[in-house]
């Protein structure tokens, strides 16, 4: 499944909200510093889909808010 997401860094909390169907905006509490922006989201998408977090691999926008994310099944 691929999805799209903008991410809200260093937000007050963790959230997700869908916006369409394959749509997500996810507030995070990481900072957008070494990576440790993509390191949690793929945390909160494996929390929120139930799956591996090395079944989830980030294939656009890794240095950007709106990612592009491919989740296998």
């Amino acid at each position: 499944m691929r999805i799209y997401v903008r991410v809200v860094p260093r937000a007050s909390f963790d959230a997700i909200e869908q916006l369409g169907e394959h749509e997500y905006r996810i507030r995070m509490t990481a900072p957008p510093i070494q990576g440790r922006a993509n390191e949690k989201l793929i945390e909160i998408l494996s929390k929120h889909f139930h799956v591996a977090k090395s079944l989830i691999v980030i294939v656009g926008g890794k240095s950007t808010r709106t990612k592009i994310v491919d989740i296998a099944d």
